[in-house]
């Protein structure tokens, strides 16, 4: 044991260490900054998907094709173009002289955003960006399409993430999400909110859960003559603590307040999925993309490729990301958080250094 503390306070030497040369960094390039142009805060970033698979259409016709028949095909493909901008310039013309006329009725439009999320779901920052943006244009013979990936996170921050999808769906605007990996515990509660949720065949989803761990060391201090003070007011203002001695009555109320956030989980999920048999699926089981659509945790077995591509057939189709440009010390910052979100996933059941409830 006391190898282990003195372990625990080498590593914690280097942490310290560590940290205060990225503060040192991010100050330094912050001031040298500090008197530029920030200019705007992020911008969004349109991608027309149709022409993208249309290019990758052409590319692989032209390799597979006899080189002697390159300059006709070529040829033919300007006159489809040249053809199409005729047509449309032509409908332009016609809807200036005259608003009343009839129009070609307009081709549907799939609006794609891509959400990956960590323990914070900190890509709730952009998704809200994403949101309000296509809100503005979209209308309900249109589709918002989501593609999700998460293995969950803290309570408060998947809840914001899934009541900006709400917004989508409150407008009668069609929405689905995509999940080629994983969308389990915080990411089913977003996933949930869709009106059709489609699933890889080996996607994980589920984990209708909530957990807390933190560890105690309270009897590693007072081994060693530490004393640990910590005062609150109000009965309930502190119910585990790492440092201090936890009673039966602290473990008792969290216990309560974990019961109470499952509910809230459950009632959500139950909410906008009514077929669900919610006490069979909100026991913290995960399935696999085959078995969830048995469970109906799925409608559909696709991945978000063969949606997207099928779907461009009939609609156009246009990627929708907010991009924001960051400084030296956010992406330093960015990279640091990136990195401990990874250790944590990898020892999600196994250690966590805070009491924060996770779904």
């Amino acid at each position: 044991m006391e190898f282990l503390f003195e372990y625990g306070l080498f590593l914690a030497k280097v942490v310290t260490a560590v940290v205060a040369l990225v503060v040192v960094v991010s100050i330094a390039v912050g001031l040298s900054q500090k008197n530029r142009h920030s200019g705007s805060k992020g911008h969004l970033e349109i991608t027309p998907l149709n022409e993208m698979f249309d290019d990758m259409s052409d590319a692989i016709k032209f390799a597979v094709m006899d080189e002697s028949l390159h300059k006709a095909e070529d040829k033919r493909l300007q006159k489809d173009k040249q053809k199409k901008a005729k047509e449309l310039q032509k409908a332009s013309k016609k809807a200036a002289k005259d608003p009343d006329a009839e129009l070609p009725e307009a081709k549907p439009r799939v609006f794609v955003v891509n959400f990956y999320g960590n323990i914070s779901a900190s890509a709730v920052t952009n998704l809200r960006e994403e949101v309000t943006a296509i809100l503005s244009q979209a209308n309900t013979n249109d589709e918002v399409v989501v593609r999700l990936e998460s293995g969950g996170g803290m309570v408060h921050s998947y809840g914001l993430a899934s009541s900006q999808l709400d917004r989508i769906r409150k407008r009668k605007i069609p929405l689905t999400v995509c999940v080629d990996k994983v969308a389990a515990s915080g990411g089913y509660m977003m996933a949930c909110v869709a009106d059709k949720i489609i699933a890889a065949p080996f996607a994980i989803l589920g984990s209708i859960g909530v957990v807390a761990q933190l560890p105690n060391f309270h009897k590693v201090l007072k081994k060693h003559d530490v004393e640990f003070e910590l005062l609150t007011a109000g009965e309930h203002k502190r119910t585990l603590t790492m440092f201090g001695e936890n009673t039966d009555s602290g473990r008792e109320k969290f216990l309560e307040e974990l019961e109470d956030t499952h509910s809230l989980f459950k009632e959500f999920v139950q909410e906008r999925r009514p077929q669900l048999d919610i006490d069979l699926i909100a026991t913290g089981e995960v399935w696999f993309g085959t078995r969830a659509l048995t469970v109906a945790l799925v409608d559909d077995l696709q991945t978000s490729d063969e949606y997207l591509v099928a779907r461009a057939q009939e609609a156009d189709v246009y990627e929708v990301a907010f991009v924001v440009k960051k400084k030296l010390h956010q992406r330093l910052g960015l990279a640091a958080e990136e990195s401990a979100d990874r250790v944590m996933l990898r020892w999600w059941e196994r250690l966590t250094n805070n009491t924060e409830r996770m779904t």
